[in-house]
């Protein structure tokens, strides 16, 4: 099982930056792909940018020029740097761990953008 916990959610103005981190519990070279999606209340998880073990990165057309997804793979750790922050990105942001043909989920954390 791969345990993920996400942090460095917070309140931003539009316009501003963030960067959320996700650490897993085991070593990110287990790991098929690493993902970051979010959720709106009253709407479906959208996929936001995805890393696989090997580097390659796909990000949604939302996004796409303003958030970056890194690792860091002696932290088992994942960064989504969001900038130029807009009041459509505000969601809780999920951490997502393929592995063995499994999908493991993080618990989330709230990014509010102010407008």
């Amino acid at each position: 099982q791969v345990r993920l916990v996400e942090s460095g959610g917070g309140l931003v103005q539009a316009g501003g930056s963030l960067r959320l981190s996700c650490a897993a519990s085991d070593s990110l070279f287990s790991i098929r792909a690493m993902a970051w999606f979010r959720q709106v209340p009253g709407k479906e998880r959208e996929f936001v940018t995805s890393m696989t073990r090997d580097g390659t990165t796909t990000y949604a057309d939302s996004v796409l020029g303003r958030f970056t997804i890194s690792r860091d793979n002696a932290k088992n750790t994942v960064y989504l740097q969001m900038n130029s922050l807009k009041p459509e990105d505000a969601a809780v942001y999920y951490c997502q761990a393929l592995r063995f043909g499994l999908t493991y989920w993080g618990q989330g954390t709230q990014v509010t953008v102010a407008s």
